[in-house]
């Protein structure tokens, strides 16, 4: 294994011809240059200079060594710039895990931004649900989670996620556009308790959040349909097929359906950005701030689409638990994404 040190004289001495060239590009007595080539030529085992009463040439195995030690600055000058451009997040990769809408417009404007202005940052975007991404942010595959909790099922608390709240996603009715409750512009939920429902699967076995804000206004409704799809609900409900619950960020291209407020203080989603504390990644916060920015302006936007906030559209609590653990007790929904 050869010295850097040394391999930085033998590339001093054949750019510039001398001992005393090469020791005073290198801040160094001859004495010292001559001393660290012969500790060099003992290491390689073979002269690398030729040494003439007034001149010094290489050697052709010096001028070989000399010729990789050019690749090896070469190597260590592009590694210093790379590792340079890491640390003050230039380069280097975010991995983003996601759930379905908010694939639709938030992650999209928030991304266009900070790629706009990282467009050296590799990115890995992972679709999912926050149950299943949560266990990958904390074994470090993933750098943060856009994730979403529901007050009609709390996640339960967990110690190695941090969640920053962005923005509150109500829950909007979604009606046939002839439907005769379609004249209103807010509705009650009991309002519907004879109606026919598409509502989502949930998931290992639970209710959904349909169905728990249901079964609390003293109704058990009547499903013809279950899907984590919003096309295909928002499909079904324009056919006539039934009615629905759909997120606002679910909404993008409702089209030809009729969609209103909720009077119910519950029926909303938290979305927040999950973090692992620790994580030394340098552009996650670049990242976070443009989230933050993307969802304040989505937030307004959703307002003025479908109206102005209602009560559950209060700002969410900071919160310290992985949002969306799917494994409480007590029968809590599973809520699609």
């Amino acid at each position: 294994m050869f010295n850097t040190a040394r391999l930085q004289v033998i590339l001093e001495i054949a750019r510039h011809g001398t001992i005393v060239a090469a020791a005073e590009r290198l801040a160094l007595s001859p004495s010292a240059v001559s001393h660290q080539l012969a500790a060099l030529e003992q290491e390689a085992g073979v002269a690398l200079v030729d040494r003439g009463p007034r001149s010094l040439r290489l050697t052709v195995a010096g001028q070989r060594l000399a010729d990789y030690a050019q690749q090896i600055s070469d190597l260590m000058s592009a590694a210093r710039d790379e590792l340079s451009a890491h640390g003050e997040g230039r380069q280097g990769m975010l991995r983003i895990g996601f759930f379905a809408t908010a694939g639709t417009e938030l992650l999209p404007r928030a991304l266009s931004s900070f790629t706009r202005d990282h467009p050296q940052v590799e990115l890995a975007l992972i679709l999912g649900q926050p149950h299943e991404l949560l266990p990958r942010l904390h074994q470090g595959e993933l750098d943060l989670v856009v994730v979403f909790d529901h007050p009609l099922s709390p996640a339960e608390e967990s110690p190695y996620a941090k969640v920053e709240p962005l923005m509150v996603d109500p829950q909007l009715v979604v009606l046939p556009p002839d439907h005769p409750l379609a004249r209103r512009r807010r509705l009650r939920l009991a309002d519907l308790a004879a109606e026919p429902w598409i509502t989502t699967l949930g998931v290992q076995g639970e209710v959904s959040v349909l169905e728990l804000a249901a079964r609390a206004e003293g109704f058990a409704p009547r499903i013809r349909c279950r899907s984590d799809h919003y096309e295909v609900v928002l499909g079904l409900v324009r056919a006539g097929v039934g009615v629905a619950l759909v997120p606002s960020l679910g909404l993008r291209n409702p089209g030809e359906v009729a969609v209103r407020q909720l009077a119910h203080a519950k029926l909303y989603r938290e979305i927040g950005v999950a973090l692992r504390s620790g994580n030394p990644n340098p552009v996650v916060g670049s990242f976070v701030e443009r989230l933050r920015g993307a969802a304040a302006t989505l937030s307004q936007e959703l307002s003025e689409r479908w109206g102005p906030a209602s009560r559950s559209t209060v700002a969410p609590q900071r919160r310290s638990s992985a949002t969306a653990a799917r494994s409480s007790p007590g029968g809590n929904a599973a809520i699609t994404a």
